[in-house]
């Protein structure tokens, strides 16, 4: 008799672009399980950070300060955090996750479902408004140069990106294309546009979608 071969579990992506899926994995799981204590500390010092941001602002979220808000040693923070950016990025982890979420296995257009184009331009305007959200913390939170583009975060949203690309225009160099996209929707440049420039978030939204039409050769139904 023959075996039963395993059930096939149903992808939240379409088969085959399984970096899209480690990455999603290894986003979610960054943080390994930890002691019932320690992660008690962790929670501590992320309540005191966002504390922080909430009474004094993102500037104000520094190690030192952290760590004298949560009455710990500042070597405490840094064996927990490893440095600001680190701490920053940790305060943003459950927005990050829950934008993953939707993206990755959330209805459509932004989850899967809908054609590629569409996602493309649902995904833009949701990070748009996002970034307009927690734009503060995410300028205070960017990586440095050297780290800006294999931050685990980031690369999980520009690999989606690709990922779309791929599927609207199999032809085209998606991944250099895809950096070309992302640089639209980078937190410095939403500030420079909507608090120094004082751009509605709706421009924005809108050149979103023109630059998905543009480069991907379509124009939006209905």
């Amino acid at each position: 008799m023959s075996a039963v071969p395993p059930p096939v579990p149903t992808p939240q992506e379409p088969v085959g672009h399984p970096e899209l899926v480690q990455l999603g994995v290894a986003l979610e799981g960054d943080e390994p399980c930890l002691r019932a204590d320690a992660a008690r500390n962790r929670a501590r010092l992320l309540e005191a950070a966002g504390r922080l941001v909430a009474e004094r602002g993102a500037e104000a979220v520094t190690m030192e300060a952290v760590a004298a808000e949560a009455r710990v040693g500042k070597g405490t923070v840094f064996r927990r955090f490893g440095d600001r950016t680190g701490l920053l990025t940790a305060l943003l982890d459950h927005s990050e996750k829950k934008f993953q979420a939707s993206f990755l296995g959330g209805p459509p257009p932004l989850g899967p479902g809908a054609p590629p184009v569409e996602r493309l331009r649902a995904f833009g305007c949701a990070m748009l408004r996002r970034s307009a959200e927690d734009l503060e913390l995410q300028l205070a939170a960017e990586p440095c140069a050297s780290r800006r583009f294999t931050n685990p975060a980031r690369s999980v949203l520009r690999h989606h990106v690709v990922m779309l690309l791929r599927q609207a225009v199999p032809h085209a160099d998606c991944e250099l294309l895809s950096h070309a996209l992302m640089g639209q929707l980078d937190p410095a440049l939403i500030h420079h546009l909507t608090k120094q420039r004082g751009l509605p978030m709706a421009r924005l939204e809108e050149a979103w979608s023109d630059l998905v039409d543009r480069v991907t050769g379509t124009a939006p139904t209905g």
